[in-house]
């Protein structure tokens, strides 16, 4: 696969995850129990760990069914 045809594919996934953001944080991703949250006066850090590693696996499985199927 060439650079172009890549790069398109990542800005249309991406294009995606944006639009379905709003529905995906009603389903309770990047709230998860696990998910690191500190907040001081001034500034807060969010780090979701658990968030990560659930849409890590998801993606890993998504990918290893498309390798699959060739």
């Amino acid at each position: 696969m060439d650079v172009q045809r890549l790069l398109i594919l990542f800005g249309a996934i991406l294009l995606v995850a944006g639009l379905a953001w709003p529905f995906l944080s009603r389903l309770g991703l990047g709230r998860l129990p696990g998910d690191i949250v500190i907040e001081r006066d001034g500034f807060a850090i969010y780090i979701p760990i658990v968030t990560s590693l659930l849409i890590s696996v998801g993606l890993s499985l998504l990918f290893w069914l498309f390798r699959r199927g060739e």
